[in-house]
């Protein structure tokens, strides 16, 4: 019996090293990992969503939150992963940096992300994606993502790429 837990604990471990190595070069920086998640949501029509490689981007326990002046609405890494697989994103989804400021220090950084993003039903939005990440294990985390989305009486402001 101990045996077998011994072989499952090293096939576990080898398992993890081996998804996380798939991702190894899109996670050392902190543009890698930012664009790998951009490059991972966006699909084309008919695709679906790799929800293991988003998986990989994130600490286990990331939180999900889109807000606006009226209210704030957050979820986990599972519901998040859940709601990417909702056949509205088999329809194909974009979404592209516009503008990034990045603030890094010892270990963690903040990132407001200026995005466009184009759904499958063409409704064209701008908004920002405010990203908290950590660097350690010699890789980044994305620990949290907070987004809002542009709006006629809130414009995006000049220093995140607005007008």
């Amino acid at each position: 019996m101990k045996y077998f837990l011994c072989i499952t604990i090293f096939f576990t471990i080898s398992m993890s090293s081996l998804a996380q190595e798939k991702t190894d070069a899109s996670v050392k920086s902190i543009n890698g990992i930012i664009d790998e998640l951009l490059n991972q949501i966006t699909i084309e029509k008919g695709e679906k969503m790799d929800t293991t490689a988003i998986r990989n981007l994130f600490h286990p326990s990331a939180i999900f939150t889109v807000a606006d002046s009226t209210n704030a609405e957050t979820v986990s890494l599972d519901d998040f992963l859940t709601l990417l697989k909702d056949p509205y994103y088999e329809e194909g989804y974009l979404e592209k940096e516009i503008h990034k400021v990045v603030d890094e220090y010892n270990g963690i950084a903040q990132v407001f992300q200026t995005f466009y993003g184009k759904d499958s039903e063409r409704i064209e939005e701008k908004g920002i994606n405010s990203y908290q990440l950590t660097h350690y294990g010699g890789r980044w985390w994305i620990v949290s993502l907070l987004w809002t989305i542009e709006s006629k009486s809130v414009a995006i402001p000049a220093k995140y790429g607005g007008k």
